[in-house]
C-alpha cells in the first residue's frame, strides 16, 4: 500500500484535469470499484459510477464489474457533454480491472 501511494502522488503531480478534459480516476477495494471525473480547478466530482450504483448489473468485484462500470462512467460522461478525459489509475498497475474498465470507457466514446 505504501508503494501505491507513492505511485500516486507522483501520478497526481503529472495529471490534472480541467473542465475541458477531467480526471478519470479509478478506486478499487476489495469489493467494489469505482470511477469519478474529477475537475481539479474546481475540485469537484462531474460524474460517477461504480459498481454500488442502483444501474450496475454486476455486483462483483471482478473484471466483468469493472467492464460495466467503465461503460456507465462514459456513458453518463457523454451525456454531460464529456468527450475527452486523462486517465488517474491511482497507483494501480494497469492491468486485470483497471485495463478492464479503460477499455471500456474507451470503447463506449471516451478519448483519452
Amino acid at each position: 500500500n505504501k508503494m501505491r501511494n507513492k505511485r500516486k502522488l507522483r501520478i497526481k503531480e503529472k495529471v490534472k484535469g480541467t473542465v475541458e478534459r477531467p480526471r478519470l480516476c479509478v478506486y478499487k477495494s476489495l469489493k467494489h470499484i469505482y470511477a469519478q471525473l474529477i475537475d481539479d480547478s474546481e475540485g469537484r466530482t462531474l460524474v460517477c459510477a461504480s459498481t454500488i450504483d442502483k444501474d450496475c448489473k454486476v455486483r462483483a468485484n471482478n473484471v466483468e464489474a469493472a467492464k460495466g462500470v467503465g461503460m456507465m462512467v462514459a456513458k453518463r460522461a457523454l451525456e454531460n457533454g464529456i468527450d475527452t478525459v486523462v486517465f488517474d489509475r491511482n497507483g494501480y498497475i494497469y492491468r486485470g480491472r483497471i485495463k478492464a474498465l479503460a477499455d471500456a470507457a474507451r470503447k463506449e466514446g471516451l478519448n483519452f
